[in-house]
């Protein structure tokens, strides 16, 4: 007798439906998966017999042969594992073929019976369920995964602690179990609150620049300036994310196994913070054939923030190029590719030179060492910064001052305020008003027209600094609340926020 049965695989960050065909014949006892199964698929074969024969059901002597289809995808993971078992079931007379119909299965199999989460689940239930009528099909996942499901396809979803409960609703037996309820328990932390910063004017206010207009920001400076916790201050000062963006990033984090929150949809802008000695694959993404989400994919629509700039391998701090451009990362491998999301916030935070003075009398390093620091940072790597901000130790009163600074909710009033007029004025982010837009979207004043004219002439911008420079100064003239013309004072701020690196003096302002 022959069975099918509604699932799905991740491939990238993607949901690929996949029909589970199970055959049960008679002849030499046998079970064989076919459709190009991954080891851990291939594996199914003994946990759904034990799962089967341990939840007090017939594991008859006969031949099994299930097919997954589409045959000529690759097939991993062992979320499979629930889907095989209702099918070879449904085979085998023991569940009711009909009750099949409209029902998607994911989940592993332990050799108890019990029902496990999977990574992808996400993007499983996606895949089962169309987009334009949910509702046809109403997936079964295991109880842990049922907030990540609901998250994606709303009302409909089934949950089962184990096969028993799953065999015994389908033939009618016992109602579906109830879903998980009360009170989301798990508590995020919030953000840190920038009040906690002394001192550094400049620094927050490139922060705010960053989070309003969506611009790539450098700090610059020498250790114990601060750096690190003004870039940990970033996250707080973004909005939530769109209804769109907070689906693409929860498939990401579903497809990656990265715990989600408690409501099953990522609302926050994530905030990633790689080791410097990470690996290509680890920040980009990648693999042999699974093609998993690396770290600039799991930043999509928040923050990567990369501390110790410095310390990363070139050929990874390159790999970074592309992404930051197009806001995609596209993987090619000799059986397979796939496109990943990666639009992010970059911020990252470097010493002025390996020993981290930087400045006169204060630097040990010599010429050559300098060289080979700044070679770590590429010229069109560093151009893709709109932001290059120089960071020095905070000052002395500051530090010693009782109160605090401005608080991260007063200024990401600020910055909602300045992303709703550019939305309003030109629908998107000013850091995406594309080159051949900017006279259009953001005109510039005579006076600060000259000004860029000067600079360019003068070889200290290049085509692509120009227009970051306009994009920023757009940004500044958003938060002054200027919808005119980028006067010539928000061209300056933004060439001051736009230090230059060198061998000799490591930083100096543009």
């Amino acid at each position: 007798m022959l069975a099918a049965v509604r699932s799905a695989t991740v491939f990238g960050v993607e949901g690929r439906p996949v029909t589970v065909e199970v055959h049960v014949s008679t002849g030499l006892p046998a079970f064989q998966i076919v459709g190009l199964p991954d080891e851990a698929c291939r594996e199914s074969r003994d946990r759904v017999r034990a799962a089967v024969l341990s939840s007090g059901l017939r594991w008859p002597s006969c031949r099994v042969t299930v097919n997954l289809a589409p045959s000529s995808q690759r097939k991993g993971g062992s979320g499979l594992d629930l889907a095989i078992a209702i099918g070879f079931l449904a085979a085998s007379e023991q569940v009711d073929l009909a009750s099949l119909e409209g029902m998607g299965f994911v989940g592993e199999l332990g050799l108890d019976g019990s029902l496990r989460s999977v990574s992808g689940v996400a993007p499983m239930v996606a895949a089962m369920c169309p987009a334009i009528d949910p509702g046809v099909v109403r997936p079964v996942v295991p109880v842990g995964s049922f907030r990540e499901a609901q998250g994606v396809v709303g009302e409909g979803v089934r949950v089962a602690r184990c096969l028993y409960e799953v065999v015994h609703a389908l033939n009618g037996e016992s109602p579906w179990p109830d879903p998980p309820d009360g009170e989301l328990c798990d508590y995020e932390e919030p953000p840190p609150d920038l009040a906690d910063v002394r001192g550094q004017p400049t620094a927050r206010l490139a922060l705010e620049v960053a989070a309003a207009g969506g611009h790539h920001l450098l700090l610059v400076g020498p250790p114990g300036s601060g750096k690190t916790m003004l870039a940990q201050r970033l996250g707080g000062l973004l909005p939530e994310l769109s209804r769109a963006t907070s689906l693409e990033a929860t498939m990401v984090h579903s497809a990656a196994g990265v715990r989600l929150p408690a409501g099953g949809l990522v609302v926050r802008p994530p905030f990633r913070a790689p080791h410097h000695s990470s690996s290509m694959v680890s920040l980009v993404g990648g693999g042999s054939t699974s093609l998993r989400p690396g770290e600039i994919s799991l930043a999509h629509g928040g923050v990567l923030f990369l501390d110790e700039l410095g310390e990363f391998a070139p050929a990874v701090l390159d790999g970074l190029r592309q992404p930051l451009e197009e806001g995609v990362i596209r993987l090619a491998r000799a059986r397979a590719s796939a496109s990943l999301p990666a639009r992010f916030l970059l911020i990252a935070a470097t010493n002025p030179c390996p020993c981290g003075g930087g400045q006169p009398g204060s630097c040990e390093c010599d010429d050559a060492a300098r060289l080979r620091y700044l070679r770590r940072l590429s010229g069109p790597l560093l151009d893709r910064f709109d932001l290059r901000v120089g960071v020095a130790r905070s000052a002395v009163d500051d530090l010693l001052a009782t109160g605090g600074g401005e608080p991260t909710a007063v200024v990401a009033g600020r910055v909602a305020e300045a992303r709703r007029r550019s939305v309003e004025r030109i629908g998107m982010s000013t850091a995406s008003i594309p080159p051949s837009l900017l006279d259009e979207l953001a005109p510039l004043h005579p006076a600060a027209r000259v000004r860029l004219r000067e600079e360019l002439e003068a070889e200290r911008l290049t085509g692509r600094g120009y227009h970051r420079i306009r994009r920023v100064a757009r940004t500044l003239a958003d938060l002054a609340r200027a919808d005119e013309l980028v006067l010539d004072e928000h061209v300056v701020m933004a060439l001051q926020m736009r230090v230059r690196l060198s061998v000799t003096s490591r930083v100096r302002a543009a």
